[in-house]
């Protein structure tokens, strides 16, 4: 499948596998999910909702994914840049 030309909010990191944010609509993504995660934390430390925590990280996990695949490079696997000295 070809990628088409779209304005990306996520390139593909140098090492390893994942994305790195270049413009503020990725960052504000990265935002969110940290607020998902500290916000999960604070309710999870009531008595009330003991999972909130593990609810919250798995949220922030899930939104990072979506807004990387629709947003971003196609992920893979690599080690420095492609090209050859």
């Amino acid at each position: 499948m070809k990628q088409e030309n779209k304005p990306l909010w996520f390139k593909r990191k140098t090492y390893g596998w994942g994305w790195t944010p270049i413009t503020w609509q990725g960052w504000l993504v990265v935002v969110v999910a940290i607020v998902l995660i500290i916000v999960g934390g604070y309710v999870g430390d009531t008595d009330d909702a003991p999972g909130a925590t593990f609810l919250g990280a798995m949220l922030a996990i899930v939104v990072m994914f979506i807004f990387g695949y629709w947003k971003g490079e196609r992920p893979r696997w690599q080690w420095g840049n492609d090209y050859k000295k």
